[in-house]
Parts: structure tokens; sequence; C-alpha cells
């Protein structure tokens, strides 16, 4: 009795459990089967191939509109002729294979926002998609209206509704009312979509079974589309697509190639859900150089770059040769952040601390040629350093070395005690200030007159 009690509870947990997952998953689709029957309705009896490739197109509606405009202007042109001459466009391999058919690429193209929730709806949900077709089809077949003919052999493998040229390289493209060869339609609230005929698509009147034919379209290559059923999705021929696709060859096993969507062919149409754009938006050509829009750009280091030159110019150590080496291992911001307050920070402190009595004491002590008084001389007189005197390269100056924080905190230690030293009475034996003789000029030396060169 308890072993039934203890099956009883857990079927009903497992129960529980099953609809709780169902529930889960209804609620995370982007579209429901109401919706998937209602925009497949116009393309469900589509041959296998032609639909295949009408669903991968769909995925790049803008290049669809392009391709019914161009097969607009180009009435003439049709079946693999047409493939071809588009070639140069850059369209999707999907996309162009359907200029071989004229009616159908421009009922495309009068219907953007219903070609693109088709595109969405088979990114997010593609074997929703392929299950709605054969629901699709198993209705026109109840209604008496999906048979086999001159246009097309339909046959029935493992339960899946199979449609097939009658002539493997001649096409016939139905148009039809899905009111009429669905029979009475299942969702009231979402009437199918419907893609009347373009002009001139039929000769004479519509069959009784709301199916019409357009003129047979032989082709060679262009239809290298398949349907998986098993596995809910399309795949390529590999053979008959790379006869027609020159210049974008593929590869696979057994002359069948799994379909792959390229995002880079999205024409800037929005993905729909979150997951197709996580999934695809990531795998765009230049996606690396995103980091633009974060505050990294060209011009942002341009001028980065040039005022690491002016500072060097002046004399100042920005760590450049480190920064730049720090950057190829940990990253070119983490190197200039790093620069910049070293060389800022230090550089400010050493300036300010050595001040006006310190270029005027090592001007008084006779630095000679090269030295702090040189230094410190020229860039008084001069309103800067002397960059046209040989030695103002190897010149010392309170900025020496910011960049290398190690080395500034020497040389303000070294400053405080030079300065301690200064402020300590002088030894009696030493002469005064009036009897010092003048400090000598290393030739070439400061330019203007004479006189001393520290401040007043």
């Amino acid at each position: 009795m308890k072993v039934m009690q203890k099956l009883g509870v857990w079927l009903l947990a497992l129960a529980v459990a099953t609809a709780s997952i169902a529930q889960a998953q209804s609620q995370t689709k982007v579209f429901s089967n109401e919706q998937l029957d209602q925009m497949l309705a116009p393309i469900a009896l589509y041959p296998d191939s032609l639909l295949a490739q009408v669903l991968m197109a769909s995925t790049y509606p803008a290049q669809v509109k392009d391709a019914a405009a161009w097969s607009k202007a180009n009435p003439k042109q049709e079946g693999d002729a047409a493939v071809t001459a588009v070639e140069s466009k850059g369209w999707d391999p999907s996309v162009a294979s359907l200029v071989a058919f004229p009616s159908l690429v421009q009922q495309m193209g009068s219907h953007p926002e219903e070609v693109q929730k088709i595109g969405d709806a088979f990114l997010a949900q593609p074997s929703d998609v392929m299950d709605s077709v054969q629901r699709l089809r198993a209705a026109a077949q109840k209604a008496g209206n999906l048979k086999t003919n001159e246009q097309q052999k339909v046959v029935v493998e493992q339960q899946k509704i199979i449609i097939e040229p009658a002539q493997p390289q001649v096409v016939y493209v139905p148009s039809y009312n899905p009111t009429v060869v669905y029979g009475a339609w299942w969702y009231p609230s979402y009437p199918p979509y419907y893609w009347p005929p373009p002009p001139g698509y039929y000769a004479g009147a519509v069959l009784a079974t709301g199916i019409a034919w357009g003129v047979a379209i032989g082709v060679g290559n262009a239809l290298w589309g398949g349907c998986n059923w098993g596995r809910g999705d399309v795949n390529i021929n590999v053979n008959k697509y790379n006869n027609i696709n020159r210049t974008n060859q593929i590869s696979g096993s057994g002359n069948r190639a799994n379909w792959q969507h390229n995002a880079n062919n999205r024409g800037g149409a929005p993905y729909r859900d979150q997951a197709s754009r996580e999934k695809f938006d990531n795998r765009k050509a230049g996606a690396d150089n995103r980091q633009d829009f974060r505050g990294k750009t060209d011009s942002r280091d341009a001028d980065r770059a040039r005022a690491d030159q002016a500072m060097r110019d002046r004399g100042v150590d920005t760590g450049a040769a480190s920064r730049d080496r720090a950057g190829d291992r940990t990253g070119d911001r983490a190197g200039d952040r790093t620069g910049d307050r070293a060389g800022d920070r230090s550089g400010d402190r050493a300036g300010d601390r050595g001040g006006p009595g310190a270029s005027t004491r090592d001007m008084d002590r006779g630095g000679g040629a090269g030295g702090a008084g040189a230094s410190t001389r020229d860039f008084n007189q001069g309103g800067g350093f002397d960059r046209a005197s040989p030695a103002a390269g190897n010149r010392d100056s309170a900025f020496s070395g910011a960049g290398n924080a190690a080395h500034t905190r020497q040389s303000i230690d070294r400053g405080h005690a030079s300065s301690g030293a200064a402020s300590r009475p002088a030894p009696s034996a030493r002469p005064a200030p009036s009897a010092r003789p003048a400090p000598s000029r290393p030739a070439g030396g400061a330019r203007g007159g004479g006189g001393r060169g520290g401040r007043r």
C-alpha cells in the first residue's frame, strides 16, 4: 500500500514538473504556433529546395528588398543567368539565388515586414518553423489541394510531406490563397498572410483549388537548398552551390553542408530576440573594434601621443619606452594611465620643491657646462631649454626621471638635504656674497646678455 502511495506521489510530481517545463518553454518562445502558421502560410507549399532558400534569404531582409528592386528593373533576367548577373552585388548567396525566380522575389519585396518576421522566426525557432510547415502541408493535403501533378511531386516519407519539382531542371512557383488551399483556417484570431501574385504572373484564371502556377523556369544550379526534416533545419547541396557561387565556395561531408547564418549580411536590420542578438551580433566582422564606442578612439591615441612628445621636448621623461613595453603586456590604457600619473604628479612635486631658491643656489655654486646651473640658466633666460646647444640633450632638470617614481623620490630627498645644508650657518672663512667671484659661463653658453642668469 505504501509503495503504491509513493508511486502515486512520484507520478504526480513528474506531471507537475513536466507541465512547468512546458510552460517555461512556451514563455521563452519568440513566436507562438498560431503566429508561425500565420506567417508561413504563403510559402509552405513551395518545393523543399526553394522553401529552404526562402527561409535562409528571409534572415537578410534588407538584401531581399534590394534583390526585388533589381529583379523588377531587369524583368527578362531569370534562372541561373540572373544569379550570375548579380554575383558582384555582394548579397548573401541565398538572396542572390532568388533572382532566378522573379515573381517570387518581387512578392517578397512587396512584403518586407512579413519577410523579416519569417527570418526572425527561423533564426530563433528553426525546428518550430519546420513543424509549422508540416502542419500547413498536412492541412492542404487533407483539404485535397496538395497532390502530385505536372508541376510538382508530393511524397510522404517518415510522416513528413515532401514536395519536389516534377522535373528537376524545371521549377514552377505556386501562388495561392491560403484561406482556400488550406480549408477552414484553425486560428481565426491569426488569419494567414496572403501574397497575391504580381501582374502577369500566370495566364488564365486561378485553378479551382486556389493554386496558380507561374511560368516554368529552367534552373541548373540555382536551386541548391534542402530541408532536413529529421533535424528540423535546412542544408545545402555543396556541388550545386559551388557551381554557381564561384567566389564563395564551401565544403561539406557527403555533398551536404549545414546552413549557417552570416550576420555580416544582415544589413543593419536588428535581431528581434535577445538570444539571436547575443548569438549573431558578436560574429559580425569588426566586432573587436567596438572598444571605439567605449572611448578608445584613434583620435584619443593621437592626442595622447602628441602630448607625450611635447613633454619630452621640454625635457620631461614621460616613461614612454617603459609604458610601451608595459602596454604590450597589459594593454595600452593601463600603461598610459601609469605614465600620466607618474609624469604629472612627480614632475609637479619636483618642480615646486626645487623652487627659485634651488635654481639660484645651483647657479651661485657655479655649475659648469651640462650641470644644473647651465640648465637653469638656459631655461630662465630663454624661456625654455636651449635645444640648439650641443650640450642641451644631456642636461638634467628638476623634471628628469619624472616617469620613474623611485628616482623622483631620491631627487626630492637630495633637494631636502641640500635645502637643510643651505640653511645652516656658513664657516667663518666663507667670503661675503659681495666678494664672491662671478660664476664662469661655459663656451657657447646662455643666450642673452651678461649678468647672472638667476631669478630676480
